[in-house]
This record gives C-alpha cells, sequence and structure tokens, in this order.
C-alpha cells in the first residue's frame, strides 16, 4: 500500500499558493520551458505546474502517490492547455513502460523519496537514450553550520514533513546515477513569510544514450 501523509498532504497544499506568490511559479515555469514530447511528471502534487507545460509537450503522465493531493491535481488537469492524466503511484514504481518519456519532471519531490538511487534509477528508465531529467529541489545547505542545523533536524523533520530531508546532496545523487548534468542553478529561496531561506537548485540533466 502506497504510504499516506493527510496531515502533510493538507498542510502543503494549502502552502502552495504563498510559495508560488514568492517565486515558486517563475521557478516552475523556468523549470518547464522548452520541454517537449511525451513528459511524466513524478510527484505532482496538487497540480501547481500543470498550467505553465509549453504547447511542444504533446502528454503529461502526471504521477502522485498521495490521494488527496491526487484529488486536487485531477481538477487542476482538466483546466490545462495541455493533456494532462493524472494517476495514482510512486516515484520507486512508475507506471510507465521502458523508454515511454521524452522528459521527467521532479519537483521537490527527491527530498522525500526513501532512496535516491532507486528511484533515479526508475526515471532512467521510463526515459527514452538522451531524455531530460529537469529537477527543482532544496538541497543541502553549503554553511557548515546550516548544514549541521539541517543534519540535526533531519530525523524530527521526516515525520512531520512527508518524508521529507532537507539535507541531502541531490545533485550529487543525479550525477552518480549515470545522468549528465547540462547546467544547475543553486539559490536561496524562502517557501513562506516566517520560512528560512534555504538552498534550492534547478537544472536539466540527459540520461545516457545507451539504455541500462
Amino acid at each position: 500500500m502506497t504510504p499516506q501523509h493527510p496531515r502533510f498532504a493538507r498542510a502543503y497544499a494549502r502552502a502552495v499558493p504563498v510559495m508560488n506568490l514568492r517565486g515558486g511559479t517563475e521557478h516552475r515555469r523556468s523549470l518547464l520551458s522548452g520541454l517537449r514530447g511525451c513528459v511524466i511528471e513524478v510527484g505532482a502534487g496538487e497540480g501547481s505546474s500543470f498550467g505553465l507545460y509549453p504547447a511542444t509537450v504533446e502528454s503529461v503522465l502526471a504521477v502522485e502517490p498521495d490521494d488527496y493531493l491526487r484529488g486536487l491535481a485531477a481538477a487542476k488537469a482538466r483546466l490545462a492547455a495541455v493533456p494532462v492524466t493524472v494517476v495514482p503511484g510512486t516515484a520507486e514504481d512508475i507506471p510507465a513502460a521502458d523508454g515511454e518519456a521524452d522528459a521527467v519532471v521532479v519537483s521537490l519531490v527527491l527530498c522525500s523519496v526513501a532512496e535516491q538511487a532507486a528511484v533515479l534509477a526508475e526515471i532512467r528508465r521510463v526515459l527514452r537514450p538522451g531524455g531530460t531529467l529537469a529537477f527543482y529541489e532544496h538541497v543541502r545547505s553549503v554553511k557548515t553550520l546550516l548544514a549541521a542545523v539541517e543534519d540535526l533536524l533531519t530525523p524530527a523533520w521526516q515525520h512531520m514533513a512527508g518524508g521529507c530531508h532537507p539535507n541531502r546532496n541531490t545533485l550529487q545523487a543525479i550525477a552518480a546515477a549515470g545522468f549528465q548534468v547540462l547546467h544547475s542553478k543553486r539559490f536561496a529561496f524562502s517557501a513562506g513569510p516566517l520560512s528560512p531561506s534555504i538552498a534550492h537548485i534547478l537544472g536539466r540533466a540527459i540520461s545516457p544514450r545507451e539504455p541500462r
């Protein structure tokens, strides 16, 4: 059975509009710019990205494990300019065939999965050789003191925030999974008026041209 985090899911859905007004929408717009063909969005949340996909995208398969967030996403999918199909599923077991996607999108997802390596291997499976991984994630600080605080808080924060790890080196994990990182922008972002400004990355990588 897919794990559910109903309390966190509702809190996240309430927080997203504020996050988007503070810059999240523009981050997502940049994330999706230039994508084309068949896209799989892993961990689609409540569907904030759906209205931002460019016309070059032919279809979006939006995978969301949480029942509550998936219901919100399904309503937004009906209003999207590109065809969006919202389905249940997890990042570890994406309901798609090998090499089906021209691009995979992850947005604030790789922080919360149990094993990044397993998820990135699954993303490689569903991507065509040379396909695009578009990523937007919060990551471990490069500041020693702040990173130590993130390490200290991670065990408790995981339980409160749907499995989220605030101390992961996600860019390193993407490269270690065999992706070629084309570009990555690192920046500080505060998701809410009372939230600390934490490190984020936004960028693109491509899967190897030889299938696994």
